[in-house]
């Protein structure tokens, strides 16, 4: 792991990295050794440098005095898009600007750029050591990756998901979480079918799993659930 550049405000030291060709960046307490470490997963055409990543980074770092970090998925941000990526999402927009179900497809992307993530965060944890008990903050396709990454890794101890539906490969993914989860649905989300997302919850194993449910559209999450999630972050990992 290569630390790039480095930035200090408010109490928050932020330190960009490449792990490989993944880049990524980590939020640290100025002062303090991080009580625990929360990784965080962008939406679907954001980065890992994304106005709602930073804020919730920030917001962990120097409320709670956790450690936060970030990486670019496949194909976002600043990487590149592989011939595979490029003929899924042609054709999942393709169908959006038309009369298609692009829910097929965007399953399949899913599929694809999760079997790429989930073990780049797993080296990605290896390489930064550790920092305390681990935690995943991802909605949206931070959500649809964030399942399985949860599912497979032990260190992740709670996590708050949310803004996404069930497919074949997320629900059986889904299957096997089994740590406290805090999970959002926009009831009256025009990019994710209200009846997916409740059954994507119900697919969660674990036995500690709170559904908050507001009214609105995708992008429409009220303020407050960043300040639920912060404490329900603290009541777990602190």
């Amino acid at each position: 792991m290569r630390f790039t550049t480095r930035t200090s405000a408010d109490g928050v030291t932020e330190r960009s990295f490449t792990f490989g060709e993944i880049p990524g960046v980590l939020w640290t307490p100025d002062g303090a050794e991080p009580g625990a470490l929360v990784l965080i997963g962008h939406g679907g055409g954001q980065h890992k440098l994304a106005p709602g990543v930073t804020a919730r980074a920030v917001r962990l770092a120097a409320e709670c005095g956790f450690a936060a970090a970030a990486i670019d998925a496949p194909a976002h941000g600043g990487r590149p898009k592989s011939a595979e990526h490029e003929r899924v999402i042609t054709e999942m927009r393709e169908r959006m600007a038309g009369a298609g179900d692009p829910l097929p497809l965007l399953a399949e992307l899913h599929t694809l750029l999760a079997a790429q993530t989930v073990p780049e965060w797993r080296s990605v944890l290896d390489a930064l050591g550790d920092l305390g008990p681990v935690g995943y903050w991802g909605m949206s396709l931070g959500c649809a990756l964030g399942i399985p990454l949860v599912a497979a890794e032990p260190r992740v101890r709670a996590a708050v998901l949310g803004l996404s539906g069930t497919s074949l490969a997320s629900a059986e993914a889904a299957a096997r979480v089994t740590v406290p989860v805090q999970f959002l649905v926009q009831w009256d989300d025009e990019r994710v079918p209200r009846a997916d997302a409740l059954a994507l919850f119900d697919a969660l194993a674990s036995g500690d799993k709170t559904l908050h449910a507001n009214p609105g559209k995708h992008e429409d999450v009220p303020a407050f659930e960043a300040d639920d999630a912060v404490r329900f972050f603290t009541r777990h990992l602190a």
